[in-house]
């Protein structure tokens, strides 16, 4: 029996071995296996790598926020949001083998589905609370109620943020309007504008003013700053230039409130300090950047210092940080309360009052508010007795921002902010640092100086997170910015803030003179550090507008590098190199045109030719930027062999071998016809900020008013005929078509 048994065993293995290989053998039944097979090794994988669901569900939140941006059209927003929720289904109703896969179930159930919330939550917000612009430019004497009113003393102007009736169709908008402190109206009218804080134009005043409004402008050109986006967000409907004196009908009402406050603590701040000090020791103080000289500002940004400027999570956490210590210690100091009251709970408690107070003081802007929120959570960490500063927190930081406004996670602070985040914390736990920072008998010197690398270390590390961030965003970057940081945030957060502090309790007192000429000095250190390092050689970047292919690149390579453990996180590098390499080989335009016609740069190497003189630096400093280069640009009546006259210039520009006859417009005086046409038949490619007539016909391309209004500004490579439009960027988003509507796009 015993050998019947064993030879009946081997005869069905053999019968088994042969219907596996028969199975096999039939491409339905191998398909699956290797459809399992992947599906296990994807979840080995996802079980290996410490797969931690909260980061990556924050990611594919956000995901579905930058396609709802990206893609064109409200069809392709609807077929979005129906894919991946026909996923989700399709996931829900995988119950069979399900639970062979837990971790990837979880995340085909998770990830889809937050994708399309993403995208359905910032087209709500963008219905919701989107503003349409005005339809046309409007000028004359309005009637408005003063809603908030910011001094600006280093630009010599106040701004107003205006609560008004559109005068054609009635509705009530919001308009922002610039105040000049005192300026000639115009050579014929001698009379002077009255400033808005000499006029009481303070919160809550019914004022009457002549200003010109203009809808918000789109950028000028493909990569430039889109303004009309932003003011969609923000409620913004106009903004403009304020004429003549102001004229207050009906003055505030009652006190002035939290606005007041911050107002009157900032000109106490301006009367303590020289006119430079006090416009650091405002911004960080109150929040009031207006009295930051420009040379000042321009040489923080070069830096790699501007972070500084603005309330952010450096100073939110400083002054929750400073709270949360001196209420723990001084509390500590009485045994009654310290032995019946958890004192981190005290702690936090005090400290989120602190970090609530910083921010209603210091106008509760968005990023105040998203880095107030994110240090709120690490009290309730710390109080609960929870790790301060992991993944879990920072994505939980970051659903809150995002589901109170999600149209952030496009915007260059969003990013700078999580990002620098999340390489410190990704940093923090990397075994090496880990080891590197673990206690040890060794001396105090020692001791400081392996802090002070790893000071130095996260430095640089945060600064290679956010400078192709700030690349992406601005055109440039700060290369010494690492340095410069590891001096100006110590100099800023244990000097800087607690002397404007102490200045400000002393003077209580009337005690604060010490403490102000303190922080006055300390000031003057951070400035002319700044300007040190921003006049070193190669000290700035300026690289032109790259395509988002390589941006995203790099943030998935960062994002796989910060999120994953263990050494399959390294894998990151290749698409964050990658990124990075396609940024820095990204060529410059050959040339540039602005979104109503008027103005036209031509880069040839170092140097930019301007179709005419620009008084505006706003233009000059938006066509050098993204045309990637430096220096002041000259006119294009010294291009070489340039012909240019009043109405027109003739250029002949060679690329790869080949030349192309540009014929760029300069005036709106009438021209002859047939001239004109000739003219155009000689020319590859025609630019004017007037309407061409169809006779007009180059080679290649007749860029006249018509195709501006329709394209928006544009930058033009001859290499291959290639040309990018600002309309290739907008798709049908609401605040694109109600700009054009408005006419051809101007700039502010």
């Amino acid at each position: 029996m015993p050998v019947m048994a064993g030879h009946a065993a081997i005869l069905a293995e053999a019968l088994a071995d042969g219907i596996r290989s028969a199975a096999l053998q039939h491409r339905p039944w191998r398909r699956f296996c290797l459809l399992s097979r992947g599906l296990a090794g994807l979840e080995r994988f996802l079980s290996d790598a410490g797969f931690d669901r909260a980061p990556w569900l924050a990611v594919a939140f956000g995901a579905g926020i930058g396609a709802w941006f990206a893609l064109p059209s409200a069809a392709w927003w609807l077929g979005w949001c129906a894919a991946w929720s026909g996923t989700t289904v399709a996931a829900l109703s995988w119950r069979r083998g399900a639970q062979d896969y837990p971790q990837l179930a979880q995340a085909m159930r998770a990830v889809p589905l937050l994708l399309a919330a993403g995208c359905l939550a910032v087209w709500a917000r963008a219905t919701v609370a989107g503003e349409p612009p005005i339809s046309r430019p409007l000028a004359g004497t309005f009637l408005a109620t003063v809603l908030s009113h910011e001094e600006q003393p280093a630009l010599a102007r106040d701004r107003l943020v205006l609560a008004m009736r559109e005068p054609e169709t009635g509705r009530a908008i919001r308009v922002r309007v610039n105040v000049p402190d005192v300026a000639p109206l115009s050579p014929e009218l001698p009379e002077l504008v009255e400033g808005a804080k000499a006029a009481g134009a303070q919160p809550g005043a019914v004022i009457r003013f002549k200003a010109r409004l203009m809808p918000p402008a789109p950028p000028m050109l493909p990569g430039g700053y889109d303004f009309a986006r932003a003011a969609w967000f923000s409620g913004i409907a106009a903004t403009g230039t304020v004429l003549g004196p102001l004229e207050v009908i009906e003055p505030a009402a009652g006190g002035q409130g939290l606005a007041g406050w911050r107002m009157a603590l900032t000109r106490h701040i301006r009367s303590r300090l020289d006119q430079g000090q006090a416009g650091l020791a405002a911004a960080l103080a109150t929040g009031d950047r207006g009295g930051i000289a420009d040379a000042d500002a321009v040489a923080m940004r070069d830096s790699g210092l501007a972070h500084l400027l603005s309330i952010s999570g450096l100073h939110v956490s400083a002054v929750i940080g400073a709270v949360y210590l001196l209420a723990s210690r001084l509390l500590a100091l009485w045994p009654w309360l310290a032995l019946r009251v958890r004192l981190p709970v005290l702690g936090a408690a005090a400290g989120a009052a602190a970090g609530l107070g910083y921010t209603l003081m210091t106008g509760s802007e968005v990023p105040t508010v998203r880095s107030c929120v994110g240090a709120l959570l690490v009290l309730a960490a710390l109080a609960l007795g929870r790790e301060a500063l992991s993944l879990r927190m920072l994505a939980v930081a970051a659903f809150c921002v995002m589901l109170l406004w999600p149209e952030a996670v496009v915007g260059p602070s969003f990013q700078m902010s999580f990002g620098a985040v999340l390489a410190l914390v990704a940093l923090a736990g990397a075994p090496p640092v880990r080891r590197f920072l673990a206690p040890r008998d060794e001396g105090a010197i020692v001791r400081m100086l392996r802090h002070l690398a790893m000071v130095l270390l996260t430095g640089i590390v945060i600064e290679l997170t956010i400078m192709p961030i700030g690349i992406y965003h601005f055109h440039r970057a700060g290369i010494y910015g690492a340095l410069a940081n590891v001096v100006a945030i110590p100099l800023t957060t244990f000097a800087i803030m607690p002397l404007v502090a102490a200045g400000l309790v002393l003077d209580l007192a009337g005690a604060g003179a010490p403490a102000w000429w303190l922080a006055g000095q300390a000031i003057d250190l951070l400035v002319g550090l700044a300007h040190w390092f921003a006049s070193r050689p190669g000290s700035v970047m300026v690289l032109p507008p790259f395509g988002t292919g390589a941006f995203l690149a790099f943030v998935a390579g960062a994002l796989w590098l910060g999120l994953w453990s263990g050494r399959v996180r390294l894998l990151g590098l290749v698409p964050a190199l990658a990124g990075t390499a396609l940024m820095l080989a990204a060529p410059a335009p050959d040339l540039l045109v602005s979104g109503d016609g008027r103005h036209v740069a031509l880069v040839d190497g170092p140097r930019l030719y301007l179709l005419r003189e620009s008084r505006s630096e706003f233009v000059r400093d938006n066509l050098s930027e993204l045309a990637g280069l430096e220096g002041e640009p000259v006119e294009l009546d010294r291009w070489p062999g340039a012909r240019c006259n009043a109405d027109f210039c003739s250029v002949v520009v060679t690329r790869d071998a080949r030349r192309w006859r540009l014929l760029l417009s300069r005036g709106q005086d009438a021209v002859p016809e047939r001239a004109l046409a000739a003219a155009c038949d000689k020319a590859d490619l025609v630019v004017a900020a007037r309407w061409l007539p169809y006779s007009c016909r180059p080679t290649w391309l007749k860029a006249d008013r018509t195709m501006l209004e329709r394209t928006g500004g544009l930058a033009i490579r001859f290499a291959g005929g290639r040309i990018e439009s600002v309309a290739e960027g907008q798709g049908e988003h609401p605040w694109w078509q109600r700009s054009r509507a408005a006419g051809s796009p101007k700039q502010p």
